[in-house]
C-alpha cells in the first residue's frame, strides 16, 4: 500500500511542468522543488538586440524642430558671405551717405538734383536716373529707412538669396517711381499742377525698403506678419494723413503693397533651412 501511494506521488509530480531554474533536494522525490529566484525568474529575459539604424531625413528634420533655437543676434546684420547684396549694397550707401554730410553743400545739391527721378529726368535718361536715385538715404544714414534698410533686407536675403532680394527691392523702387510721377506728369500735360512739378526732388531707397517690407512679412508667422504689417502700414498711413508729401507717402503704401503681392513668389523661393 505504501509503495502504490510513493509511485501515485512519483507519477504526479513527474507529470507536473517543472521550470529550469527549479533544484529539487536529493533523496526527497516527493517534496515539491524549490524555487531559487522569485516568481519573475520563471520565464528568461530575451535577450536585447540593438539594431544600429541611420535615420531618414524626414524624422531628422522632425527631430531638429524640437531643438531650441540658439539666438544668434550676429545674423541680424549682413556679412560679406551670408548677405553680399545687402553688404555690398549698404557699403555704397555708407559712401554716399558720408559724402553727403561732408562734402561741399553745392556739391552734393547738384549730385541730388542729377539723381532725382522726377518726370523731367525719367523723359530723357530714365535706367540713369532710376539707378542713381537708389544711390542716396534721404534723411542721412541714421534715418529710419537706413536702419530697415540693414535689418529688413538681410533678413529677406538670407531666406530667398541675394539676386532675389535684389529683385524685390527694385521692382518696388522702379514700380512705385513710375507709379507716383507719371500721373504728374499727366497732371502737368493736363494743366492742373505748374511746369514746376516736372522737377520735384525724389531721390531715396525708401520705396525699396517698403516693397522689402512687405516681401518678408509673408515668410513670417500669421500672428507676427500681421503685426508686421498692421505696424509698418500705420506708420504709411499716419504719415500720408500729415499730407507733408503725399505723392511720396503714396508711393510707400503702393510699394508695401507690391512686396506683398510677390509673397508666392517669395515663398517658393525661400530656402529649406529658414523653413
Amino acid at each position: 500500500m505504501e509503495r502504490k501511494e510513493r509511485l501515485t506521488v512519483n507519477r504526479s509530480a513527474s507529470a507536473a511542468p517543472t521550470a529550469p531554474e527549479e533544484i529539487a533536494p536529493p533523496g526527497l522525490d516527493g517534496i515539491p522543488r524549490q524555487r531559487e529566484h522569485g516568481p519573475e525568474a520563471a520565464a528568461p529575459e530575451a535577450p536585447e538586440i540593438h539594431e544600429a539604424r541611420t535615420a531618414s531625413p524626414a524624422e531628422g528634420a522632425a527631430s531638429g524642430l524640437n531643438r531650441p533655437s540658439r539666438l544668434r543676434p550676429w545674423r541680424l546684420l549682413p556679412t560679406p558671405t551670408g548677405t553680399p547684396f545687402t553688404f555690398g549694397y549698404a557699403a555704397l550707401l555708407t559712401l554716399t551717405s558720408l559724402l553727403a554730410q561732408y562734402a561741399d553743400p553745392s556739391l552734393v545739391s547738384a549730385l541730388h538734383r542729377h539723381s532725382s527721378t522726377d518726370v523731367a529726368h525719367l523723359t530723357q535718361e530714365p535706367f540713369l536716373v532710376l539707378v542713381a536715385s537708389a544711390l542716396w538715404i534721404a534723411g542721412g544714414i541714421a534715418s529710419p529707412y537706413a536702419i530697415g534698410f540693414l535689418l529688413v533686407l538681410t533678413a529677406l536675403e538670407r531666406r530667398i538669396g541675394a539676386l532675389r532680394t535684389a529683385g524685390v527691392f527694385l521692382l518696388g523702387h522702379v514700380v512705385a517711381t513710375l507709379a507716383t510721377e507719371v500721373p504728374v506728369g499727366l497732371s502737368v500735360l493736363a494743366g492742373h499742377l505748374p511746369d514746376s512739378s516736372l522737377h520735384r526732388l525724389d531721390y531715396g531707397i525708401s520705396f525699396g525698403v517698403a516693397a522689402s517690407v512687405g516681401a518678408l512679412a509673408g515668410l513670417f508667422r500669421p500672428w507676427l506678419r500681421w503685426l508686421v504689417l498692421a505696424g509698418f502700414g500705420g506708420m504709411l498711413i499716419d504719415d500720408l494723413i500729415a499730407f507733408t508729401d503725399p505723392m511720396t507717402n503714396w508711393g510707400h503704401l503702393l510699394a508695401l503693397s507690391i512686396g506683398v503681392a510677390t509673397w508666392p513668389l517669395v515663398r517658393r523661393w525661400r530656402h529649406p533651412a529658414s523653413n
